[in-house]
């Protein structure tokens, strides 16, 4: 076994690293190739171009609104998505008020609070998109309904058709639909801190907001960084692609206010046939999710600390 263990390893990795090779790194070298043709995405032929298509990017100006539109979700989502998720975690399993025999606890059926803060997650994406557009809607939509029925007949915003609040709603029905499993897994890593260190914080004088950021945040800095990640590349994926094609209104507008990446992606391929281009416009996404990738786990790299 010990002078055969590289053949013994090997066998083990030939057939998933194929697998992967064929199926994830064969389609991003692929997609780079194409970056550098005409192709249209219909027809076998196609020719090179070069670097058009990428100078091409430098003055499209719906690109760059993409762009724009993208890194906005990038910086915003995570943060809005993940704060929530922490705070409403952090009420339930330690924020509760203080009862006979035990020094922290969370609300009283918290059990339940779980339950419903997960429930965005059974929903597909299109039924959330749908939902929220339905609400959002200027004529008949709950959200202009309930502000009539408190006496604001004045205040009717048209949400949807507005160039600038338009990807704020879209925004918001993401972050709806996602904080919800944050609450869970939150939740999760808190139950598994021993109860001792907080008992130990609160009687020596700590607050609960103490406790947060000097037990509970440290101690969660592993998930929240893998969080972050996650949520960062949700906005720049098919995620937020489903969600603007549903919801917006173009889709992309209007004016191009909540025109992203990724739908931008698809509207050149399908829409004008212009797969050529759009593989350059999805070259630029993978640079940008690589890149924020990165600077996450920089920024957030920290000692590892252990219980």
């Amino acid at each position: 076994m010990k002078h055969g263990k590289y053949r013994f390893i090997a066998g083990f990795l030939v057939l998933p690293l194929a697998i992967y090779a064929i199926f994830v790194i064969s389609p991003f070298v692929q997609a780079i190739y194409y970056s550098f043709t005409d192709w249209t995405g219909l027809s076998p032929d196609m020719k090179m171009v070069g670097f058009d298509n990428y100078a091409r990017l430098f003055k499209d100006e719906v690109f760059w609104s993409a762009v724009g539109n993208s890194v906005t979700l990038l910086l915003l989502l995570p943060v809005v998505t993940l704060s929530l998720g922490l705070f409403f975690a952090f009420m339930l399993n330690v924020g509760g008020r203080r009862r006979k025999k035990a020094v922290i606890g969370g609300v009283r059926g918290s059990g339940t609070y779980k339950i419903l803060y997960f429930f965005p997650q059974v929903l597909s994406v299109p039924i959330v998109a749908l939902l929220f557009q339905f609400a959002y809607n200027p004529e008949s939509g709950a959200l202009n309904a309930f502000f009539k029925a408190i006496g604001l007949d004045n205040v009717q915003p048209d949400w949807l058709g507005d160039p600038q609040i338009a990807l704020w709603c879209v925004m918001a029905a993401m972050v709806w639909a996602n904080v919800g499993f944050y609450v869970v897994l939150f939740s999760a890593g808190m139950s598994s801190i021993p109860k001792d260190f907080y008992e130990a914080a609160l009687l020596d004088g700590a607050n609960r907001l103490n406790t947060f950021f000097r037990i509970t945040l440290p101690l969660l800095w592993d998930t929240v960084q893998t969080g972050w990640i996650y949520m960062g590349i949700l906005a720049l994926d098919v995620s937020a692609f489903a969600f603007v094609q549903i919801m917006s209104v173009g889709p992309g507008g209007p004016d191009y206010s909540t025109e992203v990446l990724p739908l931008y992606v698809y509207q050149k391929t399908f829409r004008d046939g212009q797969a050529g281009y759009a593989t350059a416009i999805g070259v630029s996404l993978l640079i940008v999710t690589l890149v924020f990738s990165a600077v996450v786990m920089r920024l957030g790299r920290r000692e590892r600390l252990e219980f």
